[in-house]
């Protein structure tokens, strides 16, 4: 058979129901061709692109992935663990002002020593504290070293005495600061004389973040490959179908560390978005693999040969793959309009696996079921326990599901009762969501280490121990020539504000001089927040510039909410547009956009409760900080919109796909769903095994972040696509695939989609006609032309049927 009269052959049905039917009238000579001829070259000259030289192609695929491997070796050294602040800000202008200006007022090295059971006033602590104060001060990379021994500051004293602060500043960037710190470290923690020394400090917080993050996505790796090839096994039976998948995501994962490695020669890149390049790598991987696997063996389940399968495999899955990555690159892109690296980050990351998991799985896959034809169901590990039963390609996925029975009944019962499942999901995935109301932001600190940590350690002691919050206080910026007369007045009037604890300063050098101002309460609680707006609103005979902690995530906050109104815009319209050029219809998209963020709800509730209220944190192992991190809303609702919108478009996809054979819409809706439903349902498992595998993380961020999806993805699968959407198609009828004309015209034209027969719903529906049940109901007249081609087409169908 040539790739041409495979070509005609009609997807839908040669891998749907009737699909021995299907294939039978189309295999012989003289084939049928339904399909216009225009689309079927094109779609064959695709097919014979990525099939013409199959050994070939997986040998280039071989070496770009060794040259990959080499490119992107090191690349964890090499990424930031910042990127929260916003890059214009005010605060973060202070903040290179004094680094510039007065490295002392900006620490972020802090040395605890702990005198036991002597006052830190001792005699002999004294010697030895500024014995290791001296030395600091003489080393390399070492800048603005101070102690409560030089200045007699009442802040870095504790309040029992027994525990005093030496602070310093490393200089250079990250990467320069975290060798520096790796260097000296060693020969300051532990025993001097009579005290015991901590280390601890911004840098050493950030030093260990890293370090963290690495060793855990190692674990996250080993814990969830073979827990992802068990249970791809399971899906499919054969081993060598379940090991396509996986190798897909590797080939994703090891090109993305490439491109990271890359954009870190012009731009910061965090180290969090590792994790997102581990979990969408083999999540989203697997989800294209699995889609185009199994509709490859259904293919040759009816007979095809290996060449046919494939192409009709890359007209019908691969179409629906292409667009499941443009939805989930959109989603993620989105996060590109923000100023903070770290998100942008993700963007960068979560493009570049998207990508590449789309190409390997549309270029190299084909190729490999080239070669590999009916032995893609070879090494079959189930039939140690099917005990004689006969077994037919394809039966591992479909059987293990049961979805010819189990999703087939339950789109019936939903389709049946559609109000009550869609008022009963609709208030449920709700009231899930409602802790999400209490939410408070905060920043990333500390406490998102383990308790253990020696970094962690050593900022609780100051926050439970220490006057002030030392280290967390806000530096105001004076910048201009002015009298110490002037300089007096403004200390006043900031040190008369409710919510200041204390005022220090100013230091003074040239025409700048800066402010320590310490709040009462906790270094960026609602109190201190609120203190940074009536600080920028202090009058000033110069010009002042407010930051530190409080002030950097008000400024993040202002960041976010800037810009989310256009990234929500970007995400809406660029989804509306991609699922209409898909399905044809201005109901379908705007439906596809409200479900997919209504199963969002679930995940930002449990956040809450979870990680912010400190719910589970013993069971989950994680200190709660009070809040939620500023960026970490917007970067779970892009990951997570995105992979729900990948699930959407499987299930839309295969729905149309039978619509346009049938023009039946509740029939549709139920094959649709059974056809799906047990792949959907695997996808996600899966997905939710690898993200889990990343909430395993000791970092708590980067817990919520794996916790978080898995359980939007659980939730998007398992109550959204099995039960809400085919609830609220069943509601919305026929008039689900209407269009007004124009843009029906500019969706025949322009617009692609897995079916590609005769589309019965353009007929029926060309006025806009909302009666269901009738397929040869017309709603308005049409002219004489248009009303014979609507006829010709439905005795297609009926002809089909």
């Amino acid at each position: 058979m040539t790739e041409d009269s495979s070509a005609g052959d009609s997807p839908g049905r040669g891998g749907g129901r009737g699909g021995g039917e299907g294939r039978a009238s189309g295999s012989g000579a003289g084939q049928q061709v339904d399909e216009p001829p225009v689309s079927g070259s094109r779609v064959g000259g695709w097919t014979r692109f990525v099939t013409a030289r199959p050994r070939l192609s997986l040998l280039v695929a071989l070496l770009l992935t060794a040259l990959a491997v080499v490119a992107g070796s090191g690349v964890a050294d090499r990424l930031g663990s910042g990127g929260w602040e916003a890059p214009d800000a005010e605060s973060t202008y202070a903040t290179k002002a004094l680094e510039r200006e007065f490295p002392a007022s900006q620490p972020n090295l802090l040395l605890l020593l702990d005198s036991g059971g002597a006052s830190v006033d001792d005699p002999s602590v004294a010697a030895e504290a500024n014995r290791l104060t001296a030395r600091l001060a003489t080393e390399r990379g070492v800048t603005g070293v101070g102690s409560y021994w030089q200045s007699g500051s009442p802040a870095l004293k504790a309040k029992d005495g027994h525990e005093a602060l030496i602070a310093a500043r490393i200089t250079g960037d990250e990467k320069t600061a975290s060798d520096t710190l790796d260097r000296l470290a060693p020969s300051y923690r532990g025993k001097h004389g009579s005290v015991q020394v901590k280390v601890g400090g911004p840098v050493a917080v950030r030093h260990e973040m890293q370090n963290t993050i690495r060793e855990d996505l190692t674990r996250a790796e080993l814990i969830a490959l073979p827990v992802t090839l068990v249970l791809l096994v399971m899906v499919f039976g054969s081993a060598v179908a379940a090991l396509l998948p996986l190798g897909v995501g590797i080939i994703a994962i090891l090109g993305t560390n490439a491109v990271l490695r890359g954009l870190t020669e012009f731009t910061d890149v965090s180290v969090f978005a590792m994790n997102l390049t581990t979990a969408l790598g083999l999540g989203l991987a697997i989800d294209y693999a699995l889609f185009i696997v199994r509709r490859f063996r259904e293919e040759l389940a009816t007979g095809a040969e290996p060449l046919t399968a494939v192409g009709t495999t890359l007209r019908t899955a691969g179409r629906t793959v292409l667009f499941s990555s443009l939805t989930v690159a959109v989603s993620l892109a989105a996060m590109l309009l923000f100023p903070q690296y770290f998100l942008r980050s993700f963007a960068y990351a979560g493009i570049a696996v998207v990508l590449l998991a789309a190409a390997a799985a549309l270029i190299l896959l084909p190729a490999a079921l080239v070669l590999l034809g009916n032995r893609v169901n070879s090494l079959d590990l189930r039939r140690l326990f099917r005990r004689g039963k006969p077994h037919t390609a394809g039966d591992g996925e479909a059987g293990a599901v049961g979805e010819g029975g189990l999703w087939g009944r339950m789109a019936d019962l939903v389709m049946r009762r559609a109000p009550i499942f869609a008022v009963a999901t609709t208030v449920g995935l709700i009231v899930l969501g409602l802790p999400f109301l209490g939410v408070k932001f905060g920043t990333a600190d500390d406490r998102q280490l383990p308790s253990g940590a020696e970094s962690h350690v050593v900022q609780q002691h100051i926050r439970d121990g220490f006057p002030g919050s030392p280290g967390g206080g806000l530096e105001v910026l004076a910048e201009g020539r002015a009298t110490a007369t002037q300089y007096a007045r403004y200390k006043d009037r900031i040190a008369a504000l409710p919510e200041v604890l204390r005022v220090d300063g100013p230091l003074v050098k040239g025409d700048s001089a800066y402010f320590t101002v310490l709040p009462k309460g906790e270094a960026v609680d609602e109190r201190a927040q609120h203190l940074v707006g009536e600080l920028r609103a202090t009058d000033a005979p110069f010009d002042t510039s407010v930051t530190g902690t409080a002030a950097v995530l008000v400024d993040s906050k202002h960041a976010i909410a800037d810009r989310l109104p256009w990234a929500a815009a970007f995400i809406a319209i660029v989804t509306l547009l991609l699922v209409f050029l898909l399905t044809g219809s201005v109901l379908i998209p705007i439906q596809a956009v409200l479900l997919n963020a209504l199963s969002l709800t679930a995940m930002f509730g449990a956040v809450v409760w979870v990680f912010q209220d400190g719910h589970l944190s013993g069971l989950l192992s994680f200190t709660s900080p009070g809040s939620i991190e500023t960026t970490l809303p917007v970067l779970m609702f892009c990951v997570a919109f995105g992979l729900s919108m990948d699930y959407g478009v499987f299930l839309l996809s295969r729905i149309k796909e039978e619509y346009d054979h049938t023009g039946d819409h509740r029939e549709a809706v139920r094959f649709g769903l059974q056809r799906t439903g047990g792949l959907i349902t695997a996808a996600a498992v899966i997905l939710a095994v690898v993200m889990v595998a990343i909430g395993t993380s000791r970092v708590t961020n980067t817990k919520m972040l794996g916790l978080g999806i898995a359980l939007a993805v659980l939730m998007d699968a398992m109550v959204v696509r099995s039960l809400l959407v085919p609830a609220v198609m069943r509601l919305t009828g026929r008039a689900t695939w209407w269009a007004p004309g124009p843009l029906r015209r500019f969706h025949d034209r322009f617009g692609l989609s897995e079916g590609e027969g005769p589309t019965a719903a353009a007929s029926d529906l060309d006025e806009g006609s909302e009666e269901e049940g009738e397929r040869g109901s017309r709603g308005k007249e049409e002219g004489a032309r248009g009303k014979e081609k609507g006829d010709r087409d439905r005795d297609k169908v009926e002809a089909r049927g």
